[in-house]
């Protein structure tokens, strides 16, 4: 057993398809061969649209007992109107996603660069009315990076709860000149701001944003090696999501990241290795 959770954005990649994934993988089967090699994956899907009851059993059926769903809270609780109004969505959404049971942990709330410090009193109630739940937050206002009052104050905020502040780097990302179109377009989506490693639980959460060249994201990724050997060593239990500019090498991105880490902490249990055989050849072995 992994003694971190390591994952990309999501599992459905059709273009793993013939080096992560086998080459004939049915988009059924995918969910199934991510989890024999990753033990998380974060819940994008669910901050663009809620999944229907029958997905969430099926997911239930197919995730295993260990395995961790970092839902993010749909964009119409998190980006729209102040979170004491989103009481009863969020409820329901934590209804839709029961089934999962202790797989959705932590429950991701991702912030939009427009909820400032003055919102803060909507943090604490909603963070308060459910503080039953594992939760992460991410913030994307620069009043929170730049290491005055106000991020002060959302620091105090989170660390008075055990609610870890997310992590996100992308100066891998930023560092790339390139005119490859998925490059641009993930430079013009994802924030650019400066990182703020922080464990205020026990589960610290780190999302890397990678280029499109591994070997020069290796730069950036040795010091998160170094940091989250640290916080296990430490007995903490972090959360690491690797992302490539169109997660084309999302999976091989976390590979690399896992086989870092196992050189700077001797023992660390191997990832499986992808089943990248076709489908049929599986079968037939079974």
């Amino acid at each position: 057993m992994l003694p971190y959770f390591l994952g990309c954005p999501s599992w459905n990649e059709p273009a793993w398809r013939g080096s992560f994934y086998p080459a004939d993988l049915r988009p059924a089967q995918s969910l199934d061969h991510y989890c024999r090699i990753f033990n998380a994956v974060e819940g994008n899907t669910t901050f663009y649209a809620r999944p229907s009851a029958y997905t969430v059993q099926r997911w239930a059926q197919r995730m295993p007992e260990g395995f961790r769903f970092c839902a993010k809270l749909p964009r119409d609780i998190s980006h729209e109107g102040d979170l004491r109004d989103q009481f009863a969505s969020t409820a329901q959404f934590l209804g839709l996603l029961a089934p999962l049971g202790a797989r959705v942990a932590p429950l991701w709330l991702q912030l939009p660069a427009a909820f400032g410090p003055q919102r803060l009193g909507e943090l604490a109630a909603w963070l308060d009315e459910f503080s039953g739940r594992r939760m992460a937050v991410e913030v994307r206002h620069t009043a929170f990076f730049a290491k005055g009052e106000d991020e002060k104050a959302l620091n105090r905020l989170l660390h008075e709860r055990g609610v870890e502040r997310i992590c996100l780097d992308s100066r891998a990302l930023f560092s790339c000149q390139s005119t490859d179109p998925a490059v641009l377009h993930a430079q013009a989506k994802k924030p650019r701001l400066p990182i703020r490693p922080a464990a205020f639980g026990d589960s610290p959460q780190v999302r890397f944003i990678g280029g499109p060249d591994l070997q020069a994201n290796q730069a950036f990724l040795l010091p998160w090696v170094d940091k989250v050997a640290t916080w296990i060593e430490q007995g903490l239990t972090p959360y690491v999501f690797l992302h490539t500019p169109n997660n084309h090498l999302a999976a091989a991105q976390a590979q690399r990241f896992h086989g870092l880490l196992a050189e700077r902490l001797p023992g660390l249990p191997a990832l499986a290795e992808p089943a990248i055989k076709p489908a049929a050849e599986q079968l037939g072995l079974l």
